[in-house]
C-alpha cells in the first residue's frame, strides 16, 4: 500500500488549510443568507437546463445558458454585496477580540438601569451600547465624543428628545461614556418584523457583527429590549434588565 503521506509538505498543508478557510467562509456567507441560498439553488437549475441543452444538442439554448454564470456572478456580487459585508463583520467579530476587558463596575450598571427605567416610563427613545471584546471605535469616531463618568444624569439627557445626539447611540466602556449620536448599521434580518423602527435595528445590526449588548427603549411604547448576539430580547421589568447586566458585565 502506497505511503500518501510521503509528499506531504508544509506548503501541501497550508494549501489544504487555505481551501479549507475559504470553503468554510463561502458555506458561511451561502446558508446564513437566505438571498443568496435562493440564487444558488436557481443558478443549479440554470446548470441543469444547460446539460439537458448540451445533451439534446439545442444550440440556441446552450449558448444562452453558457452565459448564465458570467451573469449570476454580477447578479451576486450586486445583490449579495450588503450579505457579504456582514459576513465578513461576523468573522471579524469571532477572530479580531482584545484581551484584558473592562465591564463596568456596580454603579455604572445601576446607572445605566435607572437610565433605562426612567427613559421607559417617559416614553424617551434610547440606544445604549456596552462595549465588550470587539472594540467599537470605528462607530465612536464618527460620533460625538463625550469620555464622561457613566450617570443616569448623562445618559437621561443625551436622549432628551429635540437635542443634538438623542437620536444616536451612546456607547459605554467599562466606566465611561465613550461617545452619543453613534450610528450602526442596520439589521437586514428577514425575520424581524418589517414594522420595527430603526433603533430596534440598529440595536440588532450591532449585535450581529460585534459581541457588545445594546438596551433599546422604544418611545412609542416604553418597553426596553436588549440586543446581543444577533437576538432581541424584551425585558419583563427592572429585575430581568439587572439580571441580563449582572451576566453581561461580570
Amino acid at each position: 500500500m502506497p505511503d500518501w503521506t510521503a509528499n506531504l509538505t508544509w506548503w501541501t498543508l497550508l494549501d489544504f488549510y487555505l481551501i479549507f478557510i475559504v470553503s468554510v467562509f463561502v458555506l458561511k456567507f451561502i446558508l446564513h443568507n437566505k438571498r443568496i441560498l435562493s440564487m444558488f439553488m436557481f443558478y443549479f437549475v440554470i446548470l441543469g437546463i444547460l446539460w439537458i441543452s448540451t445533451f439534446l444538442d439545442l444550440k440556441l439554448s446552450s449558448y444562452i445558458y453558457q452565459q448564465a454564470p458570467i451573469v449570476f456572478l454580477v447578479f451576486i456580487f450586486v445583490v449579495g454585496a450588503p450579505d457579504f459585508r456582514l459576513t465578513l463583520e461576523s468573522l471579524w467579530k469571532e477572530t479580531v477580540k482584545s484581551g484584558i476587558v473592562n465591564m463596568g463596575s456596580e454603579r455604572t450598571k445601576a446607572e445605566i438601569i435607572k437610565a433605562a427605567m426612567f427613559l421607559s416610563k417617559q416614553n424617551i427613545g434610547g440606544l445604549i451600547t456596552i462595549e465588550k471584546h470587539n472594540n467599537l471605535d470605528q462607530y465612536a469616531q464618527r460620533a460625538i465624543t463625550l469620555n464622561s463618568e457613566v450617570s443616569h444624569e448623562l445618559l437621561i439627557n443625551v436622549f432628551t428628545p429635540n437635542t443634538p445626539m438623542h437620536d444616536g447611540a451612546v456607547i459605554v466602556r467599562g466606566d465611561r461614556v465613550v461617545c452619543a449620536g453613534a450610528y450602526f448599521v442596520l439589521s437586514s434580518n428577514d425575520n424581524f418584523e418589517k414594522t420595527t423602527g430603526s433603533r430596534h435595528r440598529a440595536a440588532l445590526g450591532i449585535s450581529e457583527i460585534t459581541d457588545s449588548l445594546t438596551i433599546v427603549i422604544s418611545e412609542e411604547t416604553g418597553s426596553i429590549s436588549l440586543a446581543i448576539n444577533g437576538v432581541m430580547t424584551k425585558m419583563k421589568d427592572e429585575n430581568t434588565l439587572n439580571e441580563y447586566l449582572s451576566l453581561f458585565m461580570k
